[in-house]
């Protein structure tokens, strides 16, 4: 009888074990903030009373200082200013623009590559703000509406721009011409003692090293963005990377854009990429990690369009801020580490359908 007992027990604990082991670890989630949109066009200015878009992020100070796409009646696309305490809501914002990339005509010239682009005339799209090294400088890549799409870059010492003087260093332009060209990265620390400056992730992750971030008007990058779709996705169709890549203890993490057989419709996955070599891809999530479901990210200019520009880490958690429809800015939040811990299993990402409260 004894050991009748003690074979039922043991049963038990082994199935215990075998459905422990089994339980799937928890998925990939990014929760969308209640208070999205957290920046939406204002009416009473005219620069901005269009849209408001894919912002460039930056921490400074426990601060969150955004810079956003804006367009209006008159169709040049330009930055504002904006900046948070808490990544939810905003404690200030200006009412007037503090970039805006002066096309060599001076003359406001419709480009279909522009027009296609989010919809403006020209001017400065979709920015990506940096900060390498703790140096006293930021650093901003952008998309330059100039005849074409090049990428342009720009600098502005920390101080000004947190006392929001605005003596931005005259842009260079670092695409080639007569080349389209988007979203180019700067890593936020130097890789084996060089600048590192993400140019393309199709057909592969290609990356720039150079000693110096000065470029003068012959000095351009070659950058190849090609290649047929990717087989057995998600993510058949790569666009391009988005934020600015976030140094982790598994990887640089980076956000990318994609689409599958409804080119209607961005969505966003995740990669890890190696810390010392980062054309290595060590994961990629098995699904999207953003897609468009909200109202305010499939009512505006591009319906279904989420688009990551800017992510930080502020006391453990990732906060990951994009643009939604090309006409909205909304973030999304997950605890860091069990992101990492999910995309590392490779576990397929679900955006849970519930939103994060204000504190």
């Amino acid at each position: 009888m004894v050991k009748i007992l003690k074979k039922k027990v043991a049963k038990k604990a082994v199935k215990k074990a075998v459905k422990k082991a089994k339980k799937p670890a928890k998925p990939i989630i990014l929760v969308k903030s209640e208070q999205n949109p957290i920046i939406s066009p204002r009416q009473e200015n005219d620069w901005e009373a269009w849209q408001t878009f894919n912002p460039g992020v930056i921490l400074l100070d426990g601060k969150i200082h955004f810079l956003y796409r804006a367009i209006g009646p008159d169709g040049i696309s330009r930055l504002g200013y904006a900046v948070s305490s808490d990544g939810l809501t905003l404690d200030e914002r200006l009412p007037y623009p503090v970039y805006e990339h002066k096309t060599k005509s001076g003359e406001r010239v419709f480009s279909i590559y522009s027009y296609l682009s989010g919809g403006s005339f020209g001017g400065a799209e979709d920015p990506r703000l940096v900060r390498v090294d703790e140096e006293d400088v930021l650093y901003m890549t952008y998309t330059a509406c100039d005849n074409g799409l090049r990428v342009g870059l720009t600098s502005i010492k920390v101080d000004d721009f947190q006392s929001k003087k605005w003596q931005w260093k005259p842009p260079v332009l670092i695409s080639p011409p007569d080349e389209v060209h988007k979203n180019w990265l700067i890593f936020p620390e130097k890789i084996n003692g060089r600048y590192a400056i993400l140019h393309s992730i199709k057909p592969n992750i290609q990356i720039e090293y150079r000693d110096s971030l000065e470029f003068d008007n012959s000095d351009y990058i070659s950058s190849f963005h090609g290649g047929g779709p990717r087989k057995n996705c998600w993510d058949k169709w790569l666009r391009g990377a988005g934020a600015p890549p976030v140094k982790t203890k598994d990887g640089w993490l980076l956000f990318y854009h994609a689409m599958d057989n409804d080119w209607s419709k961005y969505k966003v996955g995740a990669m890890l990429l190696d810390l010392k070599d980062p054309t290595k891809i060590l994961r990629r999530s098995k699904e999207p990690v953003l897609v468009p479901e909200k109202f305010y990210e499939n009512d505006g200019y591009k319906p279904g369009v989420v688009y990551v520009s800017g992510a930080v880490v502020k006391d453990g958690n990732l906060l990951v801020y994009y643009g939604c429809s090309d006409s909205y800015v909304s973030v999304a939040y997950a605890p860091l580490e069990e992101f990492l811990e999910a995309l590392k299993k490779e576990i397929e990402p679900k955006l849970k359908l519930k939103t994060l409260k204000k504190k």
